[in-house]
């Protein structure tokens, strides 16, 4: 399109042909229709003495092809995004009501039961969570032992470290994963319930209870 633009021909034919061009509607013309009447007209009023050249003809006559070929790829990508769009939005809809496991290090213990979720970039030999209360003091250090790549769940009882029953509430965890004496990165995972789903500026969002909004692409578990 840079070399039509550029075209002092074609510029000018445009300006001195502006009342004949006003006259068809852009909307009701295909791209490669109008192209192919500027170029005919710009043949046909072209100079006897200084002829348009094979290679400037031939030039342009891709670059019909070109505009007609951006027009379609512009409507087959916007069809593809609506329909992105409308699938992502069902599948949010369908997640109403099931469990997810997100980035983030809330616990909610209800019934002497907490769920939370980890994910490890590589298989480690050690994991152990640590469960704070809301004022930061430790209540239980959990072992969990070796485990593999990937994301895992984990249950807590609700007991704390002097074997007492801790009270219902919400809570917080930390991880430290070990691999040869090592300590090595590891993500903490929120349990939460979907309770709805709502378009987003860049997708489909849902509402995971007290963890908030979040994205589709965030749930890394759907129980």
């Amino acid at each position: 399109m840079s070399q039509v633009q550029n075209n002092s021909s074609v510029s000018e034919l445009l300006a001195s042909n502006s009342g004949s061009i006003k006259s068809y509607r852009k909307d009701e013309e295909d791209p490669q229709d109008r192209f192919l009447k500027l170029l005919v007209t710009q043949m046909q009023n072209q100079d006897p003495l200084s002829p348009m050249d094979n290679a400037e003809v031939t030039s342009q006559m891709a670059q019909i092809s070109t505009v007609s070929g951006i027009d379609k790829l512009n409507t087959t990508l916007e069809k593809l995004v609506a329909d992105s769009d409308a699938r992502r939005s069902f599948e949010a809809a369908t997640m109403i009501g099931r469990g997810v496991l997100v980035p983030g290090t809330d616990m909610q213990l209800e019934n002497q039961a907490a769920i939370g979720g980890f994910e490890l970039a590589e298989s480690v030999d050690k994991l152990t969570v640590t469960v704070k209360d809301s004022a930061g003091i430790t209540v239980r250090e959990i072992d969990l032992g070796a485990q593999a790549a990937g994301v895992g769940t984990f249950v807590w009882d609700g007991m704390a470290n002097n074997g007492n029953a801790a009270a219902d509430g919400q809570y917080s965890f930390a991880l430290k994963a070990i691999r040869a004496d090592k300590e090595v990165s590891s993500s903490a995972l929120a349990f939460g319930s979907v309770s709805s789903a709502q378009a987003g500026k860049d997708g489909a969002l849902l509402e995971v209870g007290r963890l908030g909004y979040v994205g589709m692409d965030a749930v890394k578990k759907i129980f």
